[in-house]
């Protein structure tokens, strides 16, 4: 049985007559034990609360650690899909980019030939342009000479 220091207090002991115990002796070494004891029990108090603040304090301490690494993790996560959309907003310039230059490409290569197209057809009205021309500058020139003729015959 554990005794408080009241119940040390009020603790008395039966006198023997033949080898009974000097009552001041017990009595000073009950005040001292009952001194010690309660001196035992506060200390006892204290480091309990001290134990009390410390375990709300890491108690407090594993909650911040907690909610960092919950952010740290969402930080992660949150990089990591930053990451993922960067490469794939990365890829669809590119391959928006490769389908603008394709297009350009096609387009230059349309006009190339829509250019040789008109080449070719003005060459040929210029064949055609000259074939006439020399046509009719023979035919003047037939004509003149036909011209000249007559006047020679005629004279």
């Amino acid at each position: 049985m554990n005794y408080t220091p009241n119940e040390l207090k009020n603790i008395s002991f039966s006198k023997s007559l033949v080898r009974g115990y000097n009552e001041l002796e017990v009595d000073e070494t009950f005040d001292k034990i009952i001194e010690d004891y309660s001196s035992l029990i506060h200390e006892n108090m204290e480091l309990k609360d001290k134990l009390n603040v410390l375990n709300e304090g890491m108690a407090h301490y594993k909650r911040i650690e907690e909610s960092l690494q919950s952010t740290l993790l969402i930080a992660q996560q949150t990089a990591e899909e930053i990451k993922r959309n960067a490469y794939q907003k990365a890829e669809n310039i590119y391959k928006e980019a490769e389908l603008k230059a394709q297009k350009l490409i096609e387009g230059a290569n349309e006009q190339v030939i829509r250019i040789r197209y008109e080449y070719e057809e003005t060459r040929k009205k210029l064949q055609l342009y000259k074939s006439k021309a020399e046509a009719m500058l023979q035919s003047q020139m037939e004509m003149l000479k036909h011209s000249v003729e007559l006047e020679d015959e005629i004279s």
